[in-house]
């Protein structure tokens, strides 16, 4: 699932201050051995920007029936401009992760790139 979101002056100092807030605890856990550390975000405010969900119909971890409802929300949002979009018949990672000898796999990467270069074209400027 590709997830896309504008740039503004408040997520960058945003995503600064978590990043100075997250080294502390890199730097203990390398030091305890860690060599791999993964990251997961989660949303506590309220969606006040851009925001494109782009999905894979055959996803155990965002399986439509849990991105869809985010369609009607997002479009219940006055002032955000929201797309979702499930891409039907292909799976978890089929934007990087495809078989180029695979017709219908190849127009599926080709349209989720070009829905993406279009949501960066129009809100990232």
């Amino acid at each position: 699932m590709w997830l896309f979101l504008t740039s503004s002056m408040e997520i960058l100092k945003f995503l600064a201050k978590g990043f100075e807030d997250v080294k502390p605890v890199i730097e203990s856990l390398k030091s305890k051995g860690v060599t791999a550390i993964g990251a997961i975000g989660f949303c506590w405010g309220e969606v006040k920007i851009p925001l494109a969900i782009l999905g894979a119909e055959i996803d155990q971890m965002s399986p439509p029936a849990l991105l869809k409802p985010f369609e009607a929300i997002l479009a219940a949002k006055p002032g955000v401009d929201a797309f979702v979009k499930i891409f039907p018949g292909v799976s978890n990672g089929w934007t990087v992760r495809y078989n180029i000898e695979d017709e219908a796999a190849v127009k599926a990467v080709e349209e989720d790139q070009n829905d993406a270069l279009e949501w960066f074209a129009k809100f990232v400027k």
